[in-house]
């Protein structure tokens, strides 16, 4: 029998700057035991997806994966240029924490209400790789918060951030200063694109452990993603 699982989220998951979780994911399984559909939007916020759910309710998979927050995490940061993703996102506030668990409490009501699926909250991917850096920190508040969301609502969480902050312990990557996307994301697409240059390659040439900008997942922190997910909701407990 085929589980059809509904992944949603920002640019992770869909995955035009980042390695596909969702390939990964599909590729441990058999043909034909899981059809995965993507809900992925780049840049959005969880106000955004909130916005965007009619397409999953209205043919509801068994299993839906919620992967949100980055974006709303990064635009806690100092720098972070929060007027231009207001006014590209079409925001109608300024976006903050309590807007955040506002928002993806609404998503899972909504979830909750309208369809049957199982469902799983995700925390964030670690941003930046210095785990004692604003970046960081702010990735794990944010998760935090998601953890209270799916408490509250009584659904699966599965501890993406915890996974990805075991993996850098363990790797001890050099300490790079996390930035914003803005020029080096643009750079790796086009390597990536034009060049045929892999994501992997690029994460390596930056010193990057999980990520290609500190932001959007290589081979590595992709497949971290596929593993949560797949321990969390699709591997029997023995």
């Amino acid at each position: 029998m085929t589980t059809r699982i509904a992944c949603l989220g920002d640019s992770l998951t869909r995955a035009q700057f980042s390695v596909d979780y969702l390939e990964l994911l599909g590729r441990r399984h058999p043909p034909g035991d899981v059809q995965l559909a993507r809900f992925g939007a780049n840049g959005d916020f969880a106000y955004n997806l909130l916005q965007r759910l009619d397409a999953v309710v209205a043919d509801p998979p068994d299993v839906i994966t919620v992967l949100i927050g980055t974006n709303d995490a990064r635009a806690s940061l100092a720098g972070y240029p929060v007027e231009q993703a207001m006014k590209r996102k079409q925001l109608p506030d300024r976006p903050s924490a309590g807007w955040f668990q506002q928002c993806l409490g609404a998503v899972v009501a909504r979830l909750r209400a309208e369809t049957d699926a199982t469902i799983a909250l995700l925390s964030l991917p670690v941003l930046g790789q210095q785990l004692d850096g604003a970046a960081a920190q702010a990735s794990q508040a944010y998760s935090r918060m998601i953890a209270e969301v799916a408490a509250t609502n009584e659904v699966a969480y599965l501890p993406l951030h915890e996974r990805q902050i075991g993996e850098l312990r363990q790797a001890d990557p050099p300490p790079i200063s996390y930035r914003e996307v803005t020029p080096a994301a643009v750079v790796g697409v086009l390597q990536h694109a034009v060049l045929r240059r892999s994501l992997d390659t690029i994460s390596r040439r930056r010193g990057l452990v999980l990520t290609t900008d500190h932001i959007h997942q290589n081979s590595r922190g992709a497949t971290l993603i596929a593993e949560v997910i797949d321990a969390g909701l699709l591997t029997p407990s023995t």
